[in-house]
């Protein structure tokens, strides 16, 4: 199933991206030409981090998308003359709908081709789970569900707790942390609203796939089983929420039934569809943790979408690997690694995001973005001539960007002052023989107990009383 990414906006005042520069002589034919190829290029990078001010809280690394509204907007040509386009139309527009509301909920490890089932699937209004549609399920408030005696607590703070409705297969073991795992599940507010539904849902139990509340869960369940999990927003979504369907603080309430678990699938005996297809849906959750400020999470969501992203086979070769499919696996690491650099700058990690910046620009030697991250990190740490190096290197790739000009301007300053602290300091007497005293600042002199501008004005004052007596006494 592919999934709509999660779409970051902003400019960073720290990261290179570029501008745009539209001929306003162009013709309309030439401005429709334009507004493809722009349209086709933002899809590309559609899913990078993006570039912000210095003044908003993230600083991601100036990759561009654009939000699902606009791409509605840009997609849409209106015709209000024309009634059979207009209903056309509001299909388009609940088909994208649709597609919003599960990009963000969780990564589905899919088949594409089945992709038209699971939207109708998710669409659907009827319950997962007719049979069940018990009284806890319906109508009861969370504050009764969480004291109930007959349900289990999942964990010990008995904020995620769990009645089981269908017991599972007793022969079966229970999942384990790292195995890939498939349930039937649906979710519901506590007005009872649906905000997830799905039949088919496969994650990796501890990859972050998922929120904390289902990856508990599973661990618990025996196969066949169908649970009722009543989840606190701690285990949820927590503060922030998930938009546009689940506020703030919300708890969860789940049907759940788990159809199958196994081992995780070795990255490099999959086709490489399936590794391209997999490795986005890692960096997309990556993104979704990224926007959250869920910074650790995020790098996690990265290196493990990088782990599939690769081109080796079981044998440690290429694995028969055609040129194009190469090159797009590594279009995408490269995605993934700006993604994963940024995020690692946001966890201060600095030798570790210009090690990744360097992962980038061998191989990419002109990404723009790694070259100017790694020359603003070089210049931080004191490098002054190779961030130098690195920097003229972007500004001569993006000679309009004016993150690099300021960035190249703080570097100069900051070489300057370098040198005028060196131009005090001593130098050796290997260079200079024995003597060099003139080099040498002289110590300054023990002061007296007493200032002698403080001397000096006692003396004035004292000078001042005694004139003043004087004319006192020749007036008498």
């Amino acid at each position: 199933m592919q999934v709509v990414p999660i779409a970051l906006c902003g400019e960073m005042e720290t990261e290179p991206c570029c501008e745009e520069h539209k001929d306003l002589a162009a013709t309309p034919s030439e401005t429709e030409v334009r507004e493809t190829i722009s349209d086709l290029a933002d899809r590309d990078n559609l899913n990078e981090l993006p570039p912000e001010s210095a003044e908003e809280r993230k600083d991601p690394c100036g990759e561009e998308t654009e939000s699902f509204a606009r791409d509605n907007k840009d997609a849409e040509i209106k015709s209000p003359s024309d009634p059979g386009h207009e209903n056309a139309e509001t299909e388009c527009k609940k088909h994208r709908k649709l597609r919003k509301t599960n990009s963000w909920k969780m990564v589905r490890f899919q088949d594409p081709s089945a992709e038209d089932d699971v939207l109708e699937r998710d669409s659907s209004v009827e319950s997962l789970f007719p049979e069940y549609a018990t009284e806890e399920w319906t109508s009861m408030s969370f504050e009764q569900l969480f004291v109930a005696e007959d349900w289990k607590d999942v964990t010990e703070d008995r904020l995620l707790r769990k009645k089981v409705l269908e017991p599972g297969s007793p022969q079966s073991l229970l999942p384990s942390w790292g195995q890939e795992v498939m349930v039937k599940m649906q979710c519901v507010l506590e007005d009872r609203t649906v905000v997830e539904k799905d039949s088919k849902l496969v994650f990796v139990i501890g990859e972050g796939d998922v929120n904390q509340a289902l990856e508990e869960c599973v661990m618990s369940m025996q196969k066949g089983e169908i649970t009722l999990l009543l989840a606190d927003s701690q285990y949820a979504y927590g503060l922030l929420g998930r938009e546009p369907d689940i506020p703030a603080w919300a708890p969860l309430l789940y049907q759940l039934q788990l159809l199958d678990s196994r081992e995780k699938a070795d990255p490099l005996t999959l086709p490489i569809a399936d590794r391209i297809r997999i490795g986005n849906q890692k960096r997309e959750r990556g993104n979704f943790h990224f926007q959250r400020e869920e910074y650790s999470m995020a790098a996690k969501a990265y290196c493990v979408a990088l782990e599939v992203l690769t081109t080796r086979g079981p044998d440690g070769g290429d694995g028969g690997m055609e040129a194009e499919e190469e090159e797009e696996v590594q279009d995408y690491r490269v995605k993934c690694l700006n993604n994963l650099a940024t995020t690692q700058v946001k966890l201060e990690q600095f030798d570790e995001a210009l090690a990744t910046s360097r992962d980038i620009l061998t191989l990419e030697p002109n990404n723009v973005k790694a070259l100017f991250r790694a020359g603003k990190i070089l210049s931080d740490k004191g490098e002054y001539k190779e961030a130098m190096e690195v920097l003229k290197k972007a500004l001569k790739l993006e000679p309009a960007t004016k993150a690099i000009h300021v960035e190249l301007s703080k570097l100069v300053r900051r070489q300057s002052g370098d040198k005028e602290t060196h131009q005090w300091k001593a130098k050796p007497a290997e260079v200079l023989g024995d003597n060099i005293t003139p080099f040498l600042i002289p110590s300054k002199k023990k002061s007296l107990g007493i200032s002698w501008k403080f001397i000096l004005g006692a003396l004035v004052v004292a000078l001042g009383s005694l004139v003043t007596s004087v004319i006192l006494t020749a007036r008498n």
